[in-house]
């Protein structure tokens, strides 16, 4: 006579199958997260945000900065404005930056 697993049983291994079918499906999910935002930097780099064409680095006062081949828009990197704005030494750059720092 075959012995069939007791219904504590059956909902122990529901939940083991369930808990293992819900890391694979996080795991898939993050890994195709990683790719999107890897396909979407390579796309999206050195490209004006604005009108989409091709940047092109420039250097200002011992900062490379980054403007549009087409539209001619200055675009800066992540506390560029600040070594700009100090190279300024006041004026409009600096208040430029006060503008950004409220």
């Amino acid at each position: 006579m075959p012995l069939t697993p007791s219904e504590s049983e059956q909902e122990f291994f529901a939940r083991q199958e369930l808990e293992r079918r819900r890391k694979v499906a996080q795991e898939l999910e993050a890994k195709l997260q990683s790719e999107e935002r890897s396909n979407l930097k390579k796309l999206h780099w050195m490209r004006c945000p604005k009108c989409g064409m091709e940047l092109m680095e420039l250097e200002y006062r011992g900062t490379k900065i980054d403007q549009c081949s087409s539209c001619n828009g200055i675009w800066l990197d992540a506390g560029e404005l600040d070594i700009v704005a100090a190279a300024e030494g006041g004026g409009f750059m600096h208040s430029l930056q006060k503008l950004f720092e409220a």
